[in-house]
């Protein structure tokens, strides 16, 4: 049984992890979560005034304490003695993106397997470290992109490769939602946010899964709004070695969309639960072949559950593991190819 802690006692640490956690068939156990020091919080204490620190550790710890009273286990109280534990051997990472590095890297020095929450860092040179302190430790390290795991993906799948549709003529991927509060990690820059980082990965991530390991980004663009200081919107396109197409667009400050459209030269599918259908969701897909529309459900599915599961497979597997480090640089690649394409056109901000 592996041995489990969580930095931070995040909202989707406790609302999705835990409860997939505990449908794990034994094979994890949950021993505590760990609450940032004042030190770890704020950074350099100077100039803090004691009643901030109060606060800071009253409220992680009320919530820490939720997680406790629920599911066992006991409360650390900082980071670093969380992993620094024997009684420990994986821990779950969900911070904002910019602090992944840091802990991550952190947990694999004191020989621990790492779960982190996508992306797996902000740029593909600290992914591509933290690869290498992995293989050099024999450990996993397993990033959360877990709608790659469900079933609905290989069942649109199927009817793709079954020629129900005709030849692909283009792949659309379209992931956004309305903005969120000031506060959210995913609009201050030096916690990692922008849109790229969240919703484009979720897109780019998809589009490997559609086109193959032979996509390449041919056009790139992010968009700012003058009031946030980092990218709200994007789009780009993806081109494998047969020139298949897949458009991508995303953004934080968007009416809701979360859509895969596969049009073909017989028939076109859409649907729009693609990337974030919620456990016992049946999600669904519209056929349209001219002006004939038939709609069909989908299986549903626990993505966390399985993602939990891959980790666990990946701690036990060595062929695994390493495969999941390719994919895992894959993904950080083609973040990073998507960052110097729209700079080298002049379309990215560099405020």
């Amino acid at each position: 049984m592996i041995r489990i802690g969580i930095i931070c006692p995040s909202e989707i640490a406790f609302r999705r992890f835990m409860p997939a956690l505990k449908k794990a068939n034994g094979k994890f156990e949950f021993v505590g979560i760990a609450v940032a020091s004042p030190e770890e919080w704020f950074g350099n204490l100077y100039g803090i005034s004691n009643n901030a620190i109060t606060e800071q550790q009253r409220s992680e710890r009320e919530k820490a304490e939720s997680f406790i009273e629920i599911y066992g286990g006991r409360i650390f109280n900082s980071y670093k003695s969380i992993l620094e534990s024997e009684s420990i051997d994986a821990i779950y990472i969900p911070l904002p993106p910019a602090l992944h590095y840091k802990w991550a890297k952190m947990a694999l020095r004191y020989g621990k397997h790492v779960f982190v929450e996508k992306p797996s860092t902000t740029c593909a040179e600290e992914t591509a470290d933290l690869i290498k302190i992995a293989k050099e430790k024999g450990l996993t390290l397993h990033e959360n992109y877990m709608f790659v795991y469900h079933r609905q993906l290989r069942e649109i799948q199927d009817v793709v490769e079954s020629g129900e549709i005709g030849d692909i003529r283009l792949y659309r991927i379209s992931f956004g939602f309305p903005r969120r509060a000031p506060n959210d990690f995913r609009y201050i820059k030096s916690l990692g946010g922008g849109a790229l980082l969240d919703a484009g990965g979720y897109t780019i991530k998809y589009a490997t899964y559609l086109i193959g390991q032979t996509a390449k980004l041919t056009t790139a663009q992010v968009n700012y709004i003058d009031e946030f200081e980092v990218d709200m919107f994007g789009s780009a396109t993806m081109v494998n070695h047969e020139g298949v197409t897949a458009q991508l667009a995303f953004g934080m400050d968007n009416d809701y969309k979360c859509e895969i459209e596969i049009w073909g030269s017989n028939g076109t599918i859409t649907s729009n639960r693609i990337l974030t259908a919620p456990p016992n969701f049946v999600p669904s897909y519209t056929l349209k072949k001219n002006q004939e529309l038939e709609t069909r459900d989908l299986s549903s599915d626990d993505t966390f559950e399985k993602s939990i599961e891959c980790f666990y497979q990946c701690i036990n597997d060595e062929s695994k593991r390493v495969d999941n480090y390719l994919i895992i640089q894959r993904q950080a690649d083609l973040i990073s190819q998507f960052k110097k394409l729209a700079v080298y056109q002049g379309e990215q901000d560099e405020r």
